[in-house]
């Protein structure tokens, strides 16, 4: 698709919906730069209603947690006031010890590891970290039923690859390790529990979609579409942070599982129309990039392959006139996913304007980058519309409050999520 085609497409799409949302655009053209603010009281308000920073029960969920965790870093450097990291820590610790542990309305208890109270302590993410669903996971002789499946726990693999970056986000923050180390051993437990070899044994393995919360049984035995991608930009990550610290990293190493991961890759089809997938590709595109910079191992063919993916998937998308529904048939924090990784395309691209090494010299990352770039009115667009209150009275958006008001600050201040900080910074 020709730039002029794609241009005229996003105005056709958008020009409707921009208009009607003109005056929350112009009070954030004639207004200093409200973002960080409006990031702080979405987040303020997070930690109060979800019994972070209150007497309110303690309302965790995974996915959730590991972008608040990653704004509050990113707030801290911001502003410059401490209390964001340890809002960041409070929250890991909480996570540890409601999603880490049992449920309350399970015959069982403790660590869902199986380890003692003092090695739970020590290794909270070795038996991996329950979704946070309301409702108890499936018994093992329950009927499936896909529906009520969605409202039931047990652990994702991509919710547990956020987690491990948050945890190494505030190690890359605080050059605390074993925050790192604990993203590590959440990352081989991950590894035995989802993934399996085929019958007969022949080609790279596969990956369940969801599991127990003991990993002991698939309860939705299919892999995700983007699953073995985030194991693997996930772990190179990992294995990169571990690499940079002063001292020298404890096991897991996790080289194998990310050689799995790779070969695992290599058969994946990765485009989608999906917004919080396209999202997801732009942000592991963006990840690698940085990881590359950093001196991991070139692999530009897998960062083209990427942008390639999200490429097809945004002319699908951008025509398809999802932004254009009422908001009640619309999920926010799908299209904020988006939004993130339209955040992450205009980084890349200024990485590669700005910055020496092997990305620069790339025509064709550059000719990617270039027409990647024409979609972030789709960027604009999400944002104008779900940080109108009037929107916000949507019961979509009100079902969803939580993870849409944390993932709308992730897209209004994006750096804590989307940065990797040096270690030697």
């Amino acid at each position: 698709m020709c730039a002029m085609h794609v241009r005229f497409i996003l105005l056709l799409v958008l020009l409707p919906l921009i208009s009607t949302q003109a005056g929350v655009k112009m009070e954030a053209e004639t207004m200093p730069d409200p973002r960080i603010d409006e990031a702080i009281v979405l987040m303020n308000n997070f930690a109060e209603r979800s019994g972070l920073a209150s007497e309110q029960p303690r309302r965790r969920y995974l996915w959730t947690d590991a972008f608040a965790v990653c704004n509050y870093l990113g707030l801290a450097r911001a502003s410059g006031e401490q209390r964001y990291v340890e809002s960041a820590l409070q929250l890991v610790n909480q996570v540890h010890h409601t999603l880490g542990r049992h449920r309350t309305d399970d015959r069982r208890s403790g660590w869902i590891s199986g380890l003692s109270e003092h090695d739970g302590e020590r290794h909270p993410t070795r038996g991996g970290l329950r979704i946070g669903k309301g409702l108890p996971e499936r018994a093992p002789r329950a009927p499936f039923d896909e529906p009520l499946e969605w409202d039931r726990d047990g652990q994702y693999f991509h919710y547990l690859t956020k987690w491990m970056h948050a945890l190494d986000q505030v190690t890359r923050s605080t050059q605390q390790p074993r925050f790192n180390d604990w993203a590590r051993e959440l990352a081989r437990s991950a590894f035995e529990a989802f993934t399996y070899r085929p019958s007969p044994a022949w080609g790279p393995r596969r990956m369940h979609w969801k599991m127990s919360i003991d990993l002991t049984r698939a309860l939705v035995p299919s892999m995700g579409q983007h699953d073995p991608l985030d194991g693997y930009i996930s772990n190179l990550q990992l294995r990169a942070t571990a690499a940079a610290l002063p001292l020298p990293a404890t096991d897991p190493d996790l080289e194998d599982e990310t050689r799995q991961y790779a070969s695992m890759l290599k058969q994946s089809e990765l485009a989608t129309a999906d917004p919080l997938g396209l999202g997801g590709l732009l942000i592991d595109a963006h990840r690698l990039q940085q990881l590359m910079q950093q001196g991991a191992q070139p692999d530009e063919q897998l960062l083209n392959r990427l942008l390639d993916a999200a490429l097809t998937g945004l002319q699908h998308y951008a025509q398809s006139g999802e932004l254009q529904l009422p908001a009640n048939h619309r999920l926010a924090f799908r299209e904020l996913g988006l939004a993130i990784g339209l955040h992450a395309v205009e980084r890349m691209h200024r990485a590669v304007d700005h910055k020496s090494g092997h990305a620069a010299t790339s025509p064709r990352l550059r000719a990617q980058l270039q027409t990647l770039m024409q979609y972030l009115p789709l960027r604009d667009a999400i944002e104008v519309t779900w940080r109108n209150p009037e929107q916000q009275r949507a019961a979509t958006w009100i079902e969803h409050q939580d993870i849409n008001e944390v993932m709308l600050a992730t897209s209004l201040a994006p750096e804590g999520f989307l940065v990797l900080l040096p270690l030697d910074d």
